[in-house]
């Protein structure tokens, strides 16, 4: 029998996962959870024990792998935020970035230490280009933000 994958919907609350951070990020966790709940239009699930991810796709490579991730999501832990975004965000939308600040980047992570003092709207923007680049390729090379 396969092994169930990493990335896939655990049944866990979304509560019992927040309530492992506290202090000012757990109340963040909780702006996190607003901003992509209403950017989404969907529900949040929990997400391999520790995303919140709203929505859900398929996605397969020109190689035959493939999976399922959420549209958009992030994770909370004790010494920053994880947004996940579309594959290479930062190179795609560099001004709303830079708007964000000086935030770390990988190819589809945003790294917040704290919410303070990041442009929201340009956090909303990405997000919105997230969700419209994620719809747009389910079959070949994935565009959409990856949590695996």
């Amino acid at each position: 029998m396969a092994a169930e994958p990493a990335m896939r919907p655990t049944g866990e609350t979304v509560d019992a996962v927040l309530d492992r951070v506290t202090g000012p990020r757990r109340a963040e966790a909780d702006d996190l959870l607003e901003l992509l709940g209403e950017v989404s239009g969907e529900e949040p699930v929990v997400w391999a024990g520790r995303i919140v991810g709203f929505g859900e796709r398929e996605y397969r490579y020109e190689s035959g792998h493939g999976g399922r991730e959420p549209l958009l999501a992030f994770a909370t832990g004790s010494r920053q935020h994880t947004v996940y975004l579309a594959n290479d965000f930062a190179g795609r939308w560099p001004e709303l970035v830079e708007r964000l600040g000086t935030p770390r980047t990988s190819t589809v992570c945003l790294y917040l230490t704290r919410l303070t003092g990041v442009d929201c709207e340009a956090l909303r923007e990405l997000l919105r280009r997230t969700l419209d680049a994620t719809g747009t390729d389910v079959t070949g090379e994935t565009t959409g933000g990856s949590a695996a």
